[in-house]
């Protein structure tokens, strides 16, 4: 990861590989950020960055991490205050889910992983960075949960409910703790959008169905709006859902 050339503020983005992280990576780097991409696999963090115009591809560091790796999450955080020297926006953008995910089927070990990709490797990241927030007096961090983080349904399945009313009461414990260290939390409750994750679903939805969900684009845009409102306000919820949802 090449140190910054410039001042501008710092965003890291976890699962900036596909979907919302990549959305969110390339929308805060065409405002201007320097922006630290992580994920799993170098090779996905990469394709991100070649969809940036070539002028705005400086201001895109990749770091690979395994955020369900304790040790290579405060590593992933060292490195980001090393090269970076701060740490100005936390964006946990990373999710995971699996087939089998009915209460009938659900076995612990994929219990296990969902929970490690959604909830505890978050947990993990807001631990690593909050100390050097707190050294700075601010810093926001921002996680997309789900709707199904505020009423469960079996179409997200136990593991995936259960993670994601986890990263509600996550977030509501830093707007809670943190406050008196001008530290914010903001949770975006998503409804259907049109990512990758969908091809988990056990029974995938069809093109007709993607054609009336959220883009990417559409949740990394209230990213945007809850990172850059005034340091004076927090927006610590935000349920966002289609327009016009596919009934058929």
């Amino acid at each position: 990861m090449p140190k910054p050339k410039s001042s501008s503020p710092v965003v890291v983005v976890t699962g900036a590989g596909s979907g919302v992280g990549r959305a969110t990576a390339l929308k805060f780097a065409a405002e201007g950020w320097n922006v630290v991409l992580t994920g799993r696999r170098a090779e996905t963090l990469a394709a991100t960055i070649a969809l940036a115009p070539k002028a705005q591809r400086p201001r895109l560091h990749a770091q690979p991490c395994d955020l369900g790796d304790v040790t290579a999450v405060k590593g992933l955080a060292r490195a980001v205050l090393t090269r970076c020297g701060r740490i100005d926006v936390l964006v946990n953008a990373a999710g995971q889910n699996i087939p089998r995910r009915s209460l009938g089927e659900l076995s612990r070990a994929d219990y296990i992983a969902v929970m490690d990709a959604n909830v505890n490797g978050v947990l993990q990241l807001v631990q690593a960075f909050l100390p050097a927030m707190r050294k700075q007096d601010g810093g926001t961090i921002i996680n997309v949960g789900s709707e199904a983080g505020k009423q469960a349904s079996a179409k997200a399945g136990a593991a995936y409910v259960v993670s994601k009313f986890g990263i509600t009461g996550l977030t509501q414990t830093i707007n809670a703790e943190e406050r008196p260290n001008g530290i914010r939390a903001c949770c975006i409750f998503p409804g259907d959008i049109d990512t990758p994750l969908l091809n988990k679903r056990p029974v995938p939805p069809s093109a007709e169905a993607r054609t009336r969900m959220m883009q990417p684009e559409d949740i990394a845009a209230c990213v945007w709006f809850a990172a850059t409102l005034p340091a004076r306000a927090t927006v610590e919820e935000i349920l966002v859902r289609p327009s016009r949802p596919w009934t058929g």
